[in-house]
């Protein structure tokens, strides 16, 4: 694990802004913080979103974005990547090209494709982009079901068909799977994670809370900065989970819709 200067490892979110900060580029860097790693980012979107709507949305064009991402690399360093909301085919491409041209370690992607509150945030060709051109750079995807029923195009309607859809997106290039099994129906909530071919399931009580907004950002941040810090896929994604249960518990009451998480329940830098 490389530090920067004063211990503490680097982590680099490439995403959107949410200017209610619940989820996105702040999400990602309160969650950095949370974990003890020094978060840098690349905004690859400005939007206008508060916790009942995206009103507007403006693309930062790609060459921008990879300037963002070679300033950050060359001066800071990076131990680990998370990748969020990219929006354009050609923004997908950017990025990944970039990843390669740096060869940037624990990629975490994150395949935003839909907000919480229903906008699309993702294009078809950008889908497809995202499978060419990502997947195989990706430590870890990490979809929810409706997520990985698009990037596999099969439908997940139990355990078993997590199972199978980690390992088809294995198949498609990722090192590691972790389908997030949130939209299946139940009091226990099971994760499912295929490590090179090797699959792992994580439960636990399902939360019934307001406070779900930013919680696929946040799950992927987490991860990120677990494996800056040196830890075992597994084990970080277990970690992510008990992390997101108890910002859940403590989520922070602001607006009128989806309710943001208290992504410093633990403190900051002690997550």
């Amino acid at each position: 694990m490389t530090m920067d200067s004063i211990g503490r490892p680097r982590a680099l979110t490439i995403a959107g802004s949410d200017s209610g900060a619940g989820a996105g580029i702040q999400a990602d860097l309160k969650t950095f913080a949370a974990w003890g790693v020094y978060g840098t980012s690349a905004i690859t979107a400005l939007t206008a979103q508060n916790t009942v709507a995206v009103t507007a949305v403006q693309l930062v064009p790609p060459e921008i974005v990879t300037a963002q991402i070679d300033a950050v690399v060359t001066d800071i360093g990076c131990d680990a990547v998370k990748t969020g909301m990219l929006g354009t085919a050609a923004l997908v491409d950017a990025v990944a090209s970039a990843l390669r041209r740096h060869q940037l370690p624990h990629v975490v992607v994150d395949p935003v494709m839909v907000a919480k509150s229903g906008d699309a945030l993702l294009s078809d060709d950008a889908v497809q982009a995202v499978i060419r051109h990502l997947l195989p750079l990706a430590r870890v995807v990490t979809p929810n079901i409706p997520e990985a029923e698009v990037l596999t195009g099969r439908p997940i309607r139990t355990v078993a068909d997590m199972r199978d859809a980690a390992r088809q997106l294995v198949d498609l290039g990722a090192t590691a799977a972790l389908v997030k099994g949130g939209h299946l129906d139940g009091a226990t909530l099971v994760d499912v994670v295929c490590d090179a071919g090797d699959l792992h399931e994580l439960d636990g009580p399902r939360l019934h809370s307001r406070h779900t907004h930013g919680t696929g950002c946040t799950m992927a941040a987490s991860v990120a900065a677990q494996l800056a810090r040196g830890v075992a896929l597994v084990e970080a994604v277990a970690g992510a989970k008990v992390y997101i249960a108890g910002a859940m518990r403590h989520g922070v009451s602001v607006g009128h819709g989806h309710q943001p998480l208290d992504h410093f329940w633990r403190g900051v830098g002690t997550a």
